[in-house]
């Protein structure tokens, strides 16, 4: 009896939802409860470090907008 309740607020909700005219959507992530999801997550560091080593012009792109924050807090 309790899942019946729990279906029919569950779906009131999500008729609510589509009349305000959104939809549900399905997305998938990693799985951080991997064995070796920490040492994928070093790897891709490591290559994206090794990628910013080599992009000068990018380096100087983010000192400028470093430089640039002033009045952004107020």
């Amino acid at each position: 009896m309790a899942s019946t309740h729990v279906n029919a607020r569950v779906q009131k909700r999500r008729d609510a939802l589509r009349l305000a005219g959104l939809r549900p959507v399905q997305i998938w992530v990693p799985d951080t409860r991997r064995p070796d999801f920490a040492e994928e997550c070093r790897r891709q560091c490591r290559l994206a470090a090794q990628a910013d080593q080599g992009d000068t012009e990018m380096r100087q792109f983010m000192d400028e907008a470093l430089a640039d924050v002033d009045g952004w807090t107020e």
